[in-house]
């Protein structure tokens, strides 16, 4: 997702469903991805390695150096602000708004604050990241089946238990060998299976089961609903997005770190510039961002409005477009498309299945070159800007609306393949969409926040120069369409409506406590929010349901996501300590902790590589590119039973500790997508499920688990009197 639902799945299964199946770690975000596969995360593609600078080491410092601060040559913030006053500029709509030639008090704060870098280059340690680990082949079986003890009775665990041994000392150990040679060959031996088996080898339609998205934060601070702000919101928004494709290019993105280790920071290099293109059999991506070092790079946005389909550049004459000139840009847009009939809605196209969208998209290029030419301006763009007519209700208690219209709504208005929409909803909203395929939900949730921390500096304004110059109108995209087009596009929309309208999803914020207290309590947040949604599941549905949470791998090079059972032996014993009434509260805490504990340690051998669902991914690709049988331990009862290709009835990433959260599709029609995000003073869930299955209800779901939370923190505090 990005609160990006679906921001995200980065597991096979957590990524075909999820919307915004976000790949963070548990101190920052997981993002699931559901897709119909045996494990669930997804790949990066990877541009070539960035060549090795001279004079520069490629140690990784043990901590960051101090930030540093180009001169200020301008005044401080309360002289620009006083200044911009004087010269009578009020923010956006202001009386001199379109006043060409009125130039403000230099360059604002806003702009001076992006001036902020530190001595090191964003994509400087990528070449020193240690390598992607295969863990030992013993210790991943016997991690399976632990993981898979919840969902069997004595005699089938026997039965699964010996089909392991018989794996580990017949062919998994051939396997496994194989796969420690390919490890000897690659910097990361999952990655490329990761990215084919995860995403583009998909011939669902990955922009409603893969994609994610999540909804904009800004109405908890400057920009509560508001009709007619539409525009004037999205110039703002898509100007601070630009200064950190800006910083991107110049490498002044703060690398990442776990405590002092550096993250791998090659998922950024697809934020901006890359688009999936679809294949008959096989997808591609697509990517054409460059840093300054590397070269020129795209610098056109994409506007969707109407079914019309228009662009013009970021750049003019060297330097940025500000936000007076964008707000003209959209204002003509807008005003074109509002006042002439609608355009043919190409982009629902993208929410095909994939080889239908493939043959359709090698059709409109042979009824017309020039089609290709579009096409590929389309793919190359920075990203793409939807201007969508809905308003959907939102409040910072209740983003269920704003969520479903971010994920699901009007296909016309949104590229699916593009790596970023911005969506922007009439009543000034926003929302966030996202290819998955390239990278996860960290990427996007970092540079979100990015945006949303300067235009709150700067209160929701632009506090600039209202000077316009005589920049290039947008130009519109025109396709050459023929009957069959214009009729796939109509059945397109027709299929995508029917099976968006199934899906039921909630997105509500409990508000009776959040990390704070939990951290004082010395309980971890995400685990607390991960052993309440087990509760909560097994007080609606009378047994334990096998979950996907993400754990970030970004320690290693290239690395994205391993997938955390949280479904113990542990976490099952307490729940069903809490339903047992003859249980002590002593007892009942007893368990508790130790569900902690066994989910905690599974977390931290996860980031660390030492996960067994890629590991088992990884020996059942080797076996099929060596054209041998399926083993049989993915053929048995267990495997399938504890979440195993694709089947987790709980697919769920946590987005962070930030205010933005994501959504994600359920990964089975019996199952439940489940994002979050944990703030200090609440936790924001989004829950999803899908109407046509009796046995599952989002909304309970979600209310039943604020129930545990209660009764989990109440656990405690009783046991502390």
């Amino acid at each position: 997702m990005l609160s990006f639902t679906r921001l995200l799945t980065a597991q096979p299964s957590d990524l075909s469903r999820s919307l915004c199946r976000a790949s963070l770690p548990s101190r920052k975000s997981t993002a699931p991805a559901n897709l119909k596969l045996f494990f669930y995360s997804h790949p990066t593609p990877g541009p070539p390695e960035r060549r090795r600078r001279s004079g520069r080491s490629l140690l990784p410092p043990l901590r960051p150096p101090r930030p540093t601060r180009l001169p200020d040559a301008l005044g401080s913030g309360a002289e620009a602000r006083a200044a911009a006053r004087a010269a009578g500029w009020a923010g956006l709509g202001g009386p001199g708004w379109q006043r060409a030639g009125r130039v403000r008090a230099g360059i604002c704060i806003m702009e001076k604050q992006v001036l902020e870098s530190t001595e090191e280059r964003t994509f400087q340690y990528q070449d020193s990241l240690p390598s992607l680990p295969v863990p030992p082949l013993d210790e991943s079986l016997s991690k399976y089946l632990d993981a898979v003890k919840p969902f069997l009775n004595q005699e089938e665990y026997q039965r699964t238990e010996d089909i392991v041994k018989k794996f580990e000392n017949g062919i998994g150990k051939e396997l496994h060998q194989k796969l420690l040679e390919r490890a000897k060959m690659r910097r990361n031996w999952l990655e490329d299976w990761w990215l084919n088996v995860a995403y583009l080898d998909l011939r669902i339609s990955t922009q409603i089961h893969c994609n994610m998205g999540g909804p904009g934060p800004y109405i908890e601070h400057c920009w509560p609903p508001k009709e007619g702000t539409q525009i004037e919101r999205a110039c703002v928004n898509i100007w601070h997005t630009l200064k950190y494709w800006d910083l991107l290019r110049a490498e002044k993105v703060t690398i990442e770190r776990s405590g002092n280790t550096v993250l791998d920071m090659n998922q950024f290099r697809m934020l901006f510039c890359t688009c999936k293109i679809p294949g008959v059999t096989r997808d591609s991506i697509g990517t054409y961002f460059k840093t300054e070092a590397e070269g020129e790079c795209p610098s056109h946005l994409i506007v969707l409005c109407r079914g019309r389909v228009f662009a013009f550049d970021a750049m003019h004459e060297g330097s940025m477009v500000t936000p007076p000139e964008i707000f003209r840009q959209l204002t003509y847009i807008q005003k074109r498309c509002h006042s002439e009939p609608d355009g043919p809605g190409l982009a629902a196209l993208t929410s095909n299945e994939r080889t239908k969208w493939a043959e359709l998209r090698e059709y409109l290029i042979d009824l017309d070159p020039k089609n290709l030419t579009l096409l590929e301006k389309i793919q190359k763009s920075l990203f793409v800007v939807c201007l969508d007519d809905s308003s959907p209700h939102a409040t910072p208690e209740d983003y269920t609306e704003l969520t479903r219209l971010g994920l699901t709504g009007d296909p016309t208005v949104r590229w699916g393949d593009k790596s970023y929409n911005s969506i922007f909803f009439s009543n000034g909203t926003c929302s966030a969409f996202c290819d998955h395929s390239p990278f996860d939900a960290m990427a996007l949730i970092t540079m979100l926040a990015y945006a949303e921390k300067k235009i709150i500096e700067n209160e929701g304004k632009w506090k600039g120069s209202d000077n316009v110059r005589d920049i290039p109108w947008p130009e519109e995209l025109v396709f050459t369409v023929d009957p069959k087009i214009i009729n796939e596009i109509g059945r397109t929309k027709e299929l995508y409506y029917k099976q968006v309208s199934d899906l039921q999803l909630v997105s509500y914020a409990f508000t009776s406590f959040g990390k704070a207290l939990l951290r004082k309590k010395k309980l971890h947040p995400d685990t607390f929010v991960q052993l309440a949604l087990q509760l909560a599941y097994y007080k609606c549905h009378g047994r334990p349901g096998c979950c996907y949470e993400t754990a970030m791998t970004r320690r290693f090079y290239h690395g994205r996501t391993e997938t955390i059972r949280p479904c113990t032996m542990e976490a099952v014993e307490w729940c069903k300590s809490m339903l047992d009434p003859s249980d002590s509260t002593y007892q009942r805490l007893q368990l508790m902790h130790k569900a902690f504990a066994k989910h905690n340690k599974m977390r931290k051998e996860c980031e660390n590589g030492r996960g067994f669902d890629r590991h088992l991914l990884g020996l059942l690709l080797i076996a099929q590119e060596q054209g041998l049988p399926v083993p049989e331990l993915y053929g048995d009862k267990a495997f399938t039973a504890s979440g195993g290709g694709g089947n987790f009835v709980l697919s769920t990433s946590l987005t962070g500790y930030t205010r933005f959260s994501g959504s994600a599709l359920p990964m089975v029609q019996h199952g439940y997508g489940f994002f979050y995000s944990i703030r200090d003073d609440r936790i924001v869930a989004t829950c999803s499920s899908w109407k046509s299955c009796p046995e599952t209800d989002a909304e309970v779901l979600c209310r039943t688990m604020f129930q545990c939370f209660h009764d989990m923190l109440q656990l405690t505090v009783t046991a502390q009197l």
